[in-house]
């Protein structure tokens, strides 16, 4: 696979997704992959001035003595520091032990720690589990190793019939192929829903169903440098941001109400509250595009009592009422067509 210099990429790449050549992981997936963002970043410069740095990829494995993990390939020349994104490809063969993976997982762990992005794809989430980092979460990997997955792992929460759970700091995608889901869907956060579709069209992939094409993925700072913001983001995703008070928040991170509300602003942008908001309505997002829950169900699942107050927040969010999100975006069968919702009443936003 031959490297390709575009102009601008190397002084200032717009972010480096990392591949993880774990022991057993799936060549054809890195390859893949690799082609999928090297498209990507030929879709951009025809819309954007050829100064736009591009994504860089880069390939990443354990050194021959086993102790640490090196980059080992890279798409584009640069500074040499960790990735944005990490992605632990699928694999063809059974799940490494804990012990051939100590490493890998300590390693994940570490930048996770310090704002990279993690995402899975199928038996890549067994790896990702070893790091700790996916206790009280929904993940999803393939169909056929999600009983595995919950026995070794009983503190997840396993969904195999989802496609991509996309939880902001962490990723996890379900089939053998769904590292082109996972692609798009990085694709189509970083570089916008136009590129992802013409990326999509270029490769014969389908991305109606899949992918968000008018509205973009809540993507939270992660790279702020501010530790114990950080610590605090990652709790709130774990925890859904559900029943979360913002002193509660602020004991998280050991400091004073006031110091707290300041240094997570100038790191996230938003006001704690808000960021909240965006978490809630990420997940009823999900639940809108793939069933036909009632809205006070979706309300109540992502921590509103008041479905009026729902709507308000997903409304203010997302520039869409939750009934108009559900009549653009749902992709589920239309099995059940007996659901009462706030929809079929006409409630408005």
């Amino acid at each position: 696979m031959a490297k390709t210099t575009l102009p601008g990429s190397a002084a200032n790449p717009l972010a480096e997704i990392g591949l993880l050549i774990y022991p057993g992981a799936q060549l054809a997936a890195v390859h893949g992959l690799t082609d999928l963002f090297e498209v990507a970043n030929r879709m951009l410069l025809t819309h954007r001035p050829r100064d736009v740095a591009p994504l860089r990829v880069s390939h990443w494995q354990l050194s021959a003595r086993g102790t640490r993990v090196e980059r080992v390939f890279e798409s584009q020349p640069g500074n040499h520091e960790q990735p944005d994104f990490l992605i632990l490809p699928p694999s063809l063969g059974a799940t490494s032990s804990p012990e051939a993976t100590k490493h890998l997982a300590l390693w994940l762990k570490e930048q996770h720690s310090t704002g990279t992005v993690l995402a899975s794809v199928c038996a890549g989430a067994f790896l990702l589990a070893e790091t700790g980092l996916l206790a009280g979460r929904s993940v999803t990997t393939h169909w056929s190793q999600t009983e595995n997955l919950a026995a070794r792992f009983p503190e997840l929460r396993v969904e195999g019939e989802k496609l991509v759970i996309d939880d902001g700091d962490i990723i996890t995608a379900g089939g053998l192929m769904a590292w082109t889901d996972l692609g798009l869907r990085l694709v189509d956060r970083l570089l916008g829903p136009t590129v992802m579709v013409e990326t999509a069209r270029f490769l014969l992939i389908d991305p109606p169903g899949r992918e968000q094409r008018y509205y973009s993925t809540f993507s939270p700072r992660l790279q702020h440098g501010d530790k114990a913001i950080l610590k605090v983001q990652h709790w709130l995703q774990a925890r859904a941001a559900q029943d979360i008070t913002l002193a509660a928040m602020a004991t998280e991170a050991q400091l004073q109400d006031r110091t707290f509300q300041r240094r997570f602003f100038k790191a996230t942008g938003l006001r704690p509250l808000e960021y909240c908001q965006h978490l809630r309505v990420g997940k009823a997002r999900e639940l809108l595009e793939l069933g036909h829950r009632s809205m006070e169900q979706i309300a109540w699942d992502v921590g509103y009592q008041d479905p009026g107050a729902f709507r308000k927040v997903f409304h203010k969010v997302m520039g869409l009422s939750p009934a108009d999100y559900r009549h653009r975006f749902n992709v589920a069968p239309l099995a059940d067509r007996s659901v009462r919702s706030f929809e079929s009443r006409g409630t408005p936003a």
